[in-house]
This record gives structure tokens, sequence and C-alpha cells, in this order.
């Protein structure tokens, strides 16, 4: 079974102010609440071949794996995938103007789990999903100014 998640949330920032932050590799510990660390496998500045270690905790176990980045747009696309341990994974960011004059950002992620994870996919889909909508609204808290009273 495949798993495709995709969750998306409206932040009152301009684009290039949500993608810069959201597209730092380095500031991904601070948003997603299971990524605790990043590493740089290649050099600076993020472009498509730059490949990232994560570690992560997701469903009580540890996870460690290698992003590449594949598509890299400033301010519209960025696509990473990991084809190594048994849930290789792609991950998405979609930026898009919303109405508002903000950002809408789609983050989605999506894989094709194997061995005990193909048994676990439909219960990863879901705790996946639960997880990408705290990683937005994290995202957002951090990035939108708090309104003065």
């Amino acid at each position: 079974m495949k798993v495709d998640v995709s969750t998306e949330i409206v932040i009152e920032l301009p684009t290039a102010v949500v993608s810069e932050f959201a597209a730092n590799p380095d500031n991904a510990p601070r948003w997603y609440v299971n990524i605790k660390s990043v590493e740089w496998k290649t050099s600076r500045p993020l472009s498509v071949g730059s490949r990232l270690a994560f570690v992560a905790q997701f469903l009580g176990r540890r996870l460690a794996y290698t992003y590449e980045v594949v598509t890299f747009v400033p301010g519209q696309l960025f696509v990473m995938r990991t084809a190594e341990g048994p849930f290789p994974m792609e991950t998405q960011y979609i930026w898009q103007s919303a109405a508002t004059g903000g950002t809408r950002m789609i983050l989605r992620n999506r894989g094709n789990p194997t061995g005990f994870s193909a048994l676990a996919a439909p219960f990863m889909a879901g705790a996946m999903r639960r997880a990408n909508r705290k990683d937005l609204a994290r995202l957002k808290q951090l990035l939108e100014p708090v309104a003065e009273p």
C-alpha cells in the first residue's frame, strides 16, 4: 500500500518569507515536532543534489535517514527523497499565494513502505497526517507576527 499524505495551511506572510524559512533545513527542528537534528552532508547553499541527514522520533522510534534534494524552485516547490530504510519517502513543500495576500503552504509526504512498515501503512498515514498538521501549525505560530492588543 502506498502512503500519500497532504496537509496545508495559510500563513499570513508573503510567499518569499514563508518559503525561505521552511526550505532552510537548519530551521526544520524548530517547526517539525518529530525532527531532532539535521546535518548537512554536502556544502551549502541548498540546491538540487544537496544531501541532508535527519534524526527524527516517530511512533516511539528513532529514525535516521538522509534526504537528497531532487527539485528546488525557490518560493514555489521543494522536493526531497530518501531511498533508504524500510520506508522510502518523498517530501514536498508547495507554496502558493493565498487570496488573503498570505501564503498557502502544502506539505506532502508519500512513499512505499516495505516489510513490517507496509503492514502498518494505514496507521502510519494517520499518524503522519496528525504530525504534519502540528508541524504546519507550529510553522505558522513561529512565523506570523503576534497582533498587539
